[in-house]
């Protein structure tokens, strides 16, 4: 009598990969002719068609370079839907500033970045920016200026503020560093 023989995958723990099977893979190769790489970057064929090729990441990139998205579309179509592209992607280009490093990586405050935007400023504007763009504000706005005039008196205390908050941060920034 033969006895069965069990598998690895029984009981605790697991004797086997989870991702270990005993059938091959299927790869998509690049659909570029000669290309040896995985196909696993879709790109469409022609416009408005459900059929696409599957390039590797490289041939993806050139085969998108000069691709036209709007071809055949009328002018105020294609705007519209620019605009519709780039109120989508609004969130990625907002966020592309922390992927590099420097003083926009991410590591400044939620309140750093409201002082640096009533100042006018981008998110990775060093400090001797900060110091100028306040400099130059609160010189146009200074009750001594505009004596007597509260929305100036406001707006000045507004740059005071943001500026004294990305002052203190910076301080902190030269103590850690």
């Amino acid at each position: 009598m033969v006895r069965a023989r069990r598998s690895n995958d029984w009981g605790f723990p697991r004797w086997r990969g989870y991702g270990a099977s005993r059938e091959a893979a299927n790869v998509r190769l690049c659909d570029r002719h000669g290309c040896e790489e995985p196909g696993d970057c879709p790109a469409p064929k022609a416009p408005n068609s459900p059929e696409k090729w599957y390039f590797c990441q490289k041939h993806a990139a050139e085969y998108n370079s000069k691709w036209d998205y709007f071809a055949g579309l009328e002018e105020e179509e294609a705007k519209q839907r620019a605009k519709a592209e780039a109120n989508e992607n609004a969130g990625y280009a907002e966020s592309a500033h922390y992927g590099w490093a420097g003083s926009g990586d991410g590591s400044r405050s939620q309140d750093e970045l409201r002082a640096l935007d009533v100042l006018g400023l981008e998110p990775d504007a060093d400090f001797d920016t900060v110091k100028k763009a306040w400099r130059n504000r609160a010189k146009e706005v200074h009750p001594d200026v505009k004596p007597g005039d509260q929305e100036a008196a406001k707006q000045f205390q507004a740059y005071q503020v943001a500026y004294d908050v990305l002052r203190q941060a910076e301080e902190r920034r030269v103590w850690k560093g």
